[in-house]
């Protein structure tokens, strides 16, 4: 099993939702393989990683709303006062996660057709967060080698219909 390591600079403007699917993208270009599992992870407490749809705006700004009114900022609230977003930034951070592992699967992320990667910074300011993304390639430690005869989750990953998942369950029983 091979690995590849790198770090990516994402630059957050404050509070909110980041996409970085394309930052992953470009990353993922330079280190090409057939099938794999790729991990994310975001080095702070006061931030997290989520897969979210990439589609509607409004599905972000109901994010955050929902963030908003489960951890406010209230300093009376909290124990811990360093400043008044950032305790509610850990209590966000712990709800969202630090940590990502997407597939690989013919060459492409597994993700569905609406789904993005996203930063969710939770503190008022920003100035840039650096995530480690960790590639293990499971292709006998070839990379960028031609494409093997597809399996069944490879089926499902690029159907994505009832039909596919049926058979791969039939196939797993």
């Amino acid at each position: 099993m091979r690995q590849a390591v790198d770090i990516i600079s994402i630059s957050t403007r404050g509070r909110g939702l980041v996409e970085v699917t394309s930052d992953v993208l470009n990353w993922l270009k330079r280190h090409p393989v057939q099938a794999g599992l790729l991990t994310l992870f975001c080095r702070h407490t006061s931030a997290g990683l989520l897969i979210q749809e990439n589609a509607a705006r409004d599905v972000r700004a109901d994010l955050a709303t929902f963030f908003d009114r489960l951890a406010p900022e209230d300093v009376d609230q909290y124990r811990h006062r360093e400043g008044p977003d950032d305790m509610p930034a850990h209590i966000r951070t712990a709800l969202t996660g630090v940590q990502l592992s997407i597939p690989i699967v013919q060459r492409q992320l597994a993700l569905g057709t609406w789904q993005g990667i996203y930063l969710f910074e939770h503190r008022v300011r920003r100035i840039g967060d650096r995530l480690p993304c960790i590639l293990l390639v499971n292709d006998g430690g070839r990379i960028d080698h031609r494409p093997k005869a597809r399996s069944p989750v490879a089926v499902l990953a690029k159907s994505r219909s009832k039909d596919a998942f049926r058979f791969l369950w039939m196939k797993l029983r």
